[in-house]
């Protein structure tokens, strides 16, 4: 990858996992031989304490306000980053509408429930703030058991979005892992956590090399 690529994190309610989609993508990119920063835009600043926790160089965590994002994009490219992941606040806002703005991706993840997929139209507007950027939903801590996160994809798609075609299940290895500055690619590499990130990974892949 020789360009820089970057692609957005955003969801209206908080606990959809936002966080760790964004760091599980930023590490999945280093593995892949990327050099990786993070623009952590949250005011709780999860992503920038992750990195608190963690031994490895990368990927890079910043903390920054929106309105420096223009600039950070710009000094990361020139410090040789090619992959840039940006974790925006909860409750979408302009932060998110400036993300997306800049970004080549937006990945969106939702529970497999009513209240959060209820959120789709205000969701939807932000990227159309944001330029009609390309977005990708994606269904997150859905249940191992039972077909919510088969059914919730099937009727995201069925409103004309783009569906990511893996689902990440709520396992333990992403909040373990969280907890040591890791992912669950590194902290159970095996581990079915692992392969449903790679997997999420190598989508986003494919759409950012269209």
């Amino acid at each position: 990858m020789s360009e820089c690529k970057v692609v957005s994190v955003i969801a209206e309610k908080g606990g959809v996992g936002k966080t760790t989609v964004a760091l599980t993508l930023a590490v999945a990119a280093v593995q892949a031989g990327n050099k990786v920063a993070v623009f952590d835009l949250d005011p709780q600043a999860t992503a920038t304490q992750w990195t608190d926790r963690r031994e490895a160089e990368f990927p890079w965590v910043v903390a920054i306000p929106s309105t420096r994002l223009s600039v950070s994009l710009e000094n990361a490219k020139a410090q040789g980053v090619n992959f840039v992941v940006i974790d925006t606040p909860p409750h979408a806002g302009s932060a998110s509408v400036e993300a997306v703005r800049y970004s080549d991706l937006t990945v969106i993840p939702v529970e497999p429930h009513l209240y959060t997929i209820e959120t789709l139209p205000k969701l939807n507007d932000i990227i159309r703030l944001g330029g009609d950027r390309p977005a990708l939903f994606l269904i997150s801590k859905a249940a191992t058991q039972g077909k919510e996160g088969l059914d919730a994809a099937t009727y995201i798609t069925k409103q004309g979005f783009n569906v990511c075609p893996t689902i990440l299940h709520l396992r333990a290895a992403h909040r373990h892992a969280g907890n040591v500055g890791m992912t669950a690619q590194e902290y159970e590499p095996k581990g079915k956590a692992s392969e449903e990130s790679n997997l999420v990974y190598m989508y986003t892949l494919s759409l950012l090399t269209i």
